[in-house]
């Protein structure tokens, strides 16, 4: 979608340079105001606040944390991931996706405090620990490219450290300013990947696969390692076989040797998203699938099912690729022990295997 208001909160100090050149990118005036909370009110009384909010940006300070752990359940095995919260929601409409209820109201915000934000990683990166850390969770990683330069000063403050991982999650082929950069290979570039029916049917604004695989065989061109993440997986008939030939395809524009993982997860939602679905995508069938509460509260696909497309997907990863990190997210043993023939605590725990995988391929120290 267009973005078609640019709201300026005018309680931080912020550098004109930025808010120009976001307001020269867009072609709008920027709109200056202490009062945000008008703009959230504005768009609650929408038609669609969901559509309403991509359509206007704020750009404003984060007064919270910037890094924060990955919100998992204890009833499910966690990665262990660290978030950086760089802005919120996203100017690309997927179906499914969990933004449009999980802000009240849903609304573009990009922070502007990156100083801030270099002190909050710089204290977590010198702690020690070995940490992988992604911009993606809340937002697009990518999809800010035309406006920041935050990615190229991230990328280049990873590429001088030697302990933490940057993993940049995008739907996007937003990556010429992924050239030339210094990264040491310190920043990982993901894509989450479906079948060209969902993307289709599911995903509007985005790349399309083949898209997505071209940018990902430049960015290993370019030396960056690769992840991609099957989520959400969406049953429907002849979907094993469009998933299987996903991963034909990823292995057929990159290299097995250059991913640090695979993740893959079925499609899960809070019933409050349903109804969000139903309104903004009368036509889409996902949320009529055969669904049942799961330990978190989220409907599920029953788990015969999940299993089934894992055990699936596995094999025809298996078969490129036999030794590849591949993660479930957000699964527990029993899941894990039936699609993929072990549980995590085999290898140490999710955490282990995915910093290890890490470090192979990152030159982590």
């Amino acid at each position: 979608m267009t973005i078609t208001a640019l709201y300026v909160d005018t309680t931080h100090n912020m550098d004109d340079s930025v808010v120009g050149r976001f307001a020269r990118v867009l072609g709008l005036s920027p709109i200056r105001t202490e009062n945000i909370a008008q703009v959230y009110e504005q768009i609650k009384r929408a038609d669609d606040p969901c559509a309403a909010g991509k359509q206007a940006l704020v750009l404003t300070a984060n007064h919270g944390p910037f890094l924060r752990k990955c919100p998992g359940t204890r009833e499910y095995t966690c990665c262990d991931y660290h978030i950086l919260n760089i802005g919120t929601y996203c100017t690309m409409d997927c179906a499914y996706c969990i933004l449009q209820s999980y802000f009240h109201p849903p609304l573009l915000h990009f922070f502007v405090n990156h100083e801030d934000l270099f002190a909050e990683l710089d204290q977590l990166i010198d702690s020690g620990q070995q940490l992988r850390i992604g911009t993606g969770e809340f937002t697009d990683s990518l999809i800010w490219e035309s406006y920041s330069d935050l990615t190229h000063r991230l990328v280049t403050h990873f590429g001088r450290q030697e302990r933490s991982v940057l993993e940049l999650k995008t739907k996007t082929t937003a990556i010429a300013g992924l050239e030339g950069l210094p990264h040491k290979r310190k920043t990982i570039v993901a894509w989450s990947v479906n079948t060209p029916e969902v993307i289709a049917d599911q995903e509007r604004g985005t790349a399309t696969l083949k898209a997505r695989l071209r940018a990902a065989a430049q960015c290993q061109a370019w030396g960056y390692p690769l992840a991609f993440h099957f989520d959400p997986i969406i049953l429907y008939p002849g979907c094993e076989r469009a998933y299987a030939q996903v991963v034909d395809a990823i292995f057929g524009h990159v290299s097995a040797e250059n991913i640090a993982w695979i993740s893959m997860g079925t499609l899960r939602f809070m019933p409050l998203l349903h109804s969000v679905i139903q309104k903004r995508f009368p036509s889409s069938a996902i949320i009529y699938g055969e669904f049942i509460p799961g330990l978190d509260n989220k409907m599920r696909y029953f788990k015969p099912l999940r299993i089934k497309i894992y055990k699936h997907l596995m094999a025809r990863i298996r078969r490129h690729a036999p030794d590849l990190t591949t993660y479930l997210c957000m699964e527990d043993d029993a899941v894990w022990d039936q699609s993929f023939g072990f549980s995590p605590s085999l290898h140490g725990g999710l955490p282990v295997m995915l910093d290890t995988s890490a470090g192979r391929h990152c030159g982590l120290r």
